[in-house]
């Protein structure tokens, strides 16, 4: 890089979804070698976040150094005729030139339809409800966002609590149509891809590990909490500094994708696809504190339940993991509603390291196949910042 580089700006907005924070373009304002996929767009949006970063802080870009920060969103005009827009999400990984574009983000799924409003892709009513149908591009599954709408403009403010989230905010509503992976679009098969709702891993170094590996959301492991070791309620704290239990963890998760079909071996699950499958844990109902000093008292969940994104341990729940636990906890059968002390149930209220939050699934029986409709749950999003970012010109010449 010379002393003349100059940089380049590009329209983008900055948004809050859910408990993920993420930078949102529109395809056609990137630089035109960057709007189809390859390693041209990997460099601009490596860069846009300010990743490599050896020094994990993302100083030089729009990250945050966090899994739940370290995003990029891609949205515009589906012509699909039976959805409105096209969502294509990338997890950006911190100190590797890593962009993973394996899987969606639940969470920043919620600021999809109201930046399709502020971008003018899509007509929203005067005041209501603006039903928004997504295609999520990454899983090739229908979402359907229903966006509160005063005056034309979206209703950003509101009285909606959000745990994981400071601020109250507007309440929107989401619906995961067909979550179960189907084999026709969705990488990895069914909704259990080995065929089974638990099973006997053998990972070196571990030893056997009972899970359920399941595709909701975002493929999925499930395991107890007793497996790792844990208590289940444990915080970001308590994990993200025990390196062997990460190691052990990632180990898990590794091997893991490849029963799963999702990689070829465990290295290259480690080193190609970091965002997805995510490993989570879950337990019966506990007492515990939450981050925020809250208390989140055992009579008022049905599990507990924490989930490791981008190799620590989430502050939250990933709206995708928040999926797959309410599919997962519709079946019998499986780690998350053996958890449970009812059993399988429609409807799962879960508690995690910032609080609570609660879940559903339609889910039916036919033969010995579980068929499940849609999973649905409430989000709030949020602008943070609109205008354009810049980036260094002699990364578009790499």
């Amino acid at each position: 890089m010379s002393s003349q580089d100059t940089q380049v700006s590009v329209c983008a907005m900055y948004m809050r979804g859910g408990t993920s924070k993420g930078v949102f373009f529109v395809p056609a304002d990137l630089p035109a070698s960057c709007q189809q996929p390859g390693p041209a767009r990997d460099a601009f949006m490596l860069r846009a976040i300010g990743s490599p970063d050896p020094y994990e802080k993302h100083i030089d870009g729009m990250g945050a150094a966090t899994s739940s920060t370290s995003k990029v969103v891609l949205i515009s005009r589906s012509e699909r005729p039976d959805c409105d827009v096209d969502y294509l999400f990338g997890a950006v990984s911190i100190e590797s030139p890593v962009v993973d574009w394996s899987g969606n983000c639940g969470n920043l799924t919620s600021a999809v339809g109201p930046f399709a409003i502020h971008r003018g892709l899509v007509q929203a009513p005067r005041d209501g409800i603006a039903t928004i149908r997504i295609w999520q591009a990454n899983l090739g599954k229908v979402i359907i966002s229903h966006v509160p709408v005063v005056n034309g403009q979206v209703q950003e403010l509101g009285d909606f609590e959000l745990d994981g989230v400071t601020f109250p905010a507007a309440e929107i509503k989401l619906e995961f149509l067909d979550p179960g992976a189907d084999g026709d679009e969705a990488e990895g098969g069914a909704m259990f891809p080995t065929g089974n709702r638990l099973d006997q891993l053998e990972v070196p170094g571990v030893g056997t590990v009972e899970a359920t590996l399941i595709n909701a959301g975002n493929p999925a492991i499930f395991v107890d909490a007793k497996t790792l070791g844990l208590k289940g309620t444990e915080s970001q704290a308590d994990i993200n500094g025990n390196a062997e239990l990460l190691s052990r963890c990632e180990a898990i998760r590794a091997y893991a994708t490849v029963a799963m079909g999702l990689a070829r071996t465990a290295e290259e699950a480690t080193r190609s696809r970091p965002h997805t499958p995510k490993l989570a844990f879950v337990t019966g109902p506990q007492t515990y504190t939450a981050s925020s000093g809250k208390v989140v008292r055992a009579e008022d969940i049905d599990i507990v339940a924490r989930i490791f994104s981008m190799g620590k341990l989430h502050h939250a729940m990933t709206g995708t993991g928040a999926v797959a636990i309410a599919v997962a906890a519709s079946i019998p059968g499986t780690v998350v509603s053996r958890a449970a002390p009812h059993g399988h149930a429609s409807e799962v209220r879960f508690g995690h390291p910032s609080g609570s939050l609660r879940v559903g699934a339609e889910a039916r029986q036919e033969g010995e196949d579980w068929i499940v409709s849609k999973a649905t749950m409430s989000r709030s999003a949020r602008r943070l910042m609109d205008g354009v970012i810049f980036v260094p010109e002699s990364v578009l010449q790499r």
